[in-house]
Order: structure tokens, then C-alpha cells, then sequence
């Protein structure tokens, strides 16, 4: 490791004062279609609208002053499943569209189950980890510590049990390492939330089964992880769980409820971890509201 790359670890190790980031969640192209038609196997064989609203996505996000710290995409980045006739198109074109991102703006990518299926194989994973990088991952930015995790392995494992504790393993081991570089703030991304209003509501397919999510709430509560950032649900939603907030975020692709496509703004202070979900129309047209630019604007 270079000397270099040691000393820029450290310096994000280090707060200085409030930033902000950007979380997208499921553009999933080929979903617009194939919910439009009526199926959801095998009606995802158009995406021109996806395309579209990616574009707007990465536009909105190369105007904004200051820049954000990061671009977050959490999941089902493409419809097709693993394995499906228009599934190397829909990544193609996705690479194209976030090609065009601010190359001062790094995307991280999360995996959701349209990336790696359902039930994840070995061969899933590989395949994701090789078109987008790995499928968990820890990373520092100014102080505060983020976590990405594979959210499939909570969901059902059960075709790769052994990647499962390997990631246990290791999200002990990470959050060892947090608590002794005293970070400012632990955030997770991953792509299914824990719960989508209540900690305790009944398990569907768009949270996790109440045992599982029990497990993790309280092993993030007692790691003293702030907030939980997913998406999946193609509806803004969340609650919180013994100040432990739960965030998820409607989709930039197609909608199942009554939001917009849109993006939400992540802002990180002192003391707190302030957001709000913008439609794609109004961060292009008229950016960060002042109220956050002004918490971005205090030093501490």
C-alpha cells in the first residue's frame, strides 16, 4: 500500500465539518414495461423511459454546487433477473447512462435481488461483483463510516449459506473497527429495508423476516448505527427503531405508489443525519433548498 493511500485513509477518517451525499435507489430497467404489460418474468424487453429518468438523475446530480460526496445507487440497478434474455443489454445501458457522471462524483453500487436473485448463488454474486464491484463493503468519508451489505443473504441464503456467515463475520469485525476509530457516524445502505414504518410490523416480500431483522436492529442499535438507507420498495417510506432511523427511498425508475422519480439529498452534520427526497424535475430545475445548503455551510 502506498504512503499516499495510507495518509488519504487516515484524512477520511477525520471529521471536518458537515457534507452530503446522494442516494438513488432501483432504476431497474425494464420494470416501466413489463409492470405497463403485465409481466414481470419476461415483459422487460423495452427501458427507453429508465434510460431517460437516469439521465435526468445524472444531470440533476452534476449541477449541483457544492458537489456531493458520493452518488449511492441502492439496487435492482437492472429488471432482468439473473440469467434473463435482456439482462446484458439492461446493464449496458445503465453503464452508459452513469458513464456520464462528474468524474469528481464516485458511484457506489449496492445489490438488490433483481442484481443477484432471490435466492443468490455463489455464481450470482461473482457475476454482480464482477459487472459492479463487491456485493458488501466498508468505506470512510470525512469522518463518518459507511457500510454496504448484501441484504439477499438476510433474505434467503439458502442456496449460499457459507457467503452468508462470511458476511456476518466480517460486519463484526468492521464494526469492531468503528467503534475503536471513534467515527462521527455509522450509515448502511442495502438494497431490502429492515422494515418499512414499524419494527415490529409482519414480514412481506419488501422487508425482512421479523426474527432476521430483529437480530440486525439490535446488533446496529448497539454498535450506535445512526441510519439504515434502502430502497426496493419503489415508495418513500421508514421509521425508527430505538434511534436507529430506517430510510427507504422511492425509486428513480418506475413507481408503485404515489411518488415521484426522484433522489434524496443525505445531509451529514455534527450532530445529525438530515434528508430529503427531491423529484428528479425539481433538484434539475432548482437544486438543494437553502435550508440544507446552510447546514453544509457551517463549519464545526
Amino acid at each position: 500500500v502506498a504512503a499516499a493511500d495510507v495518509a488519504g485513509f487516515f484524512d477520511e477518517c477525520q471529521w471536518k465539518g458537515p457534507f452530503y451525499f446522494i442516494q438513488g435507489a432501483d432504476p431497474q430497467f425494464g420494470l416501466m414495461k413489463a409492470w405497463a404489460v403485465g409481466d414481470t418474468n419476461n415483459g422487460d424487453d423495452e427501458w427507453g423511459e429508465e434510460i431517460k429518468l437516469a439521465e435526468q438523475a445524472v444531470q440533476a446530480i452534476n449541477k449541483l454546487n457544492p458537489k456531493p460526496k458520493f452518488f449511492v445507487l441502492c439496487g435492482d440497478l437492472i429488471h432482468g433477473m439473473p440469467g434473463s434474455q435482456w439482462r446484458k443489454d439492461q446493464e449496458k445501458d445503465l453503464k452508459n447512462v452513469l458513464k456520464n457522471t462528474d468524474q469528481d462524483i464516485p458511484l457506489v453500487f449496492v445489490s438488490g435481488n433483481h442484481d443477484i436473485g432471490n435466492t443468490p448463488t455463489k455464481e450470482t454474486i461473482d457475476n454482480y461483483c464482477k459487472n459492479w464491484g463487491d456485493d458488501y463493503f466498508s468505506f470512510w468519508v470525512g469522518g463518518v463510516f459507511f457500510l454496504v451489505l448484501n441484504s439477499q443473504l438476510y433474505f434467503d441464503s439458502s442456496k449460499c449459506p457459507e457467503l452468508k456467515q462470511a458476511q456476518d463475520v466480517w460486519l463484526n469485525e468492521q464494526l469492531a473497527v468503528a467503534q475503536k476509530h471513534k467515527c462521527k457516524h455509522i450509515i448502511v445502505f442495502q438494497h431490502i429495508p429492515l422494515f418499512l414504518k414499524k419494527p415490529d410490523e409482519a414480514h412481506d416480500y419488501f422487508n425482512l423476516e421479523k426474527s432476521v431483522r430483529q437480530e440486525i436492529m439490535e446488533k446496529f442499535h448497539k454498535a450506535g448505527i445512526k441510519a439504515v438507507f434502502s430502497g426496493h420498495y419503489h415508495r418513500n417510506a421508514g421509521g425508527s427503531y430505538r434511534g436507529l432511523e430506517m430510510v427507504v427511498s422511492s425509486a428513480i425508475g418506475c413507481q408503485l405508489g404515489e411518488d415521484t422519480h426522484g433522489l434524496r439529498v443525505v445531509v451529514v452534520t455534527d450532530e445529525k443525519i438530515v434528508h430529503r427526497y427531491y423529484s428528479l424535475n425539481e433538484l434539475s430545475s432548482q437544486g438543494i433548498e437553502k435550508e440544507l445548503l446552510d447546514m453544509l455551510a457551517k463549519q464545526n
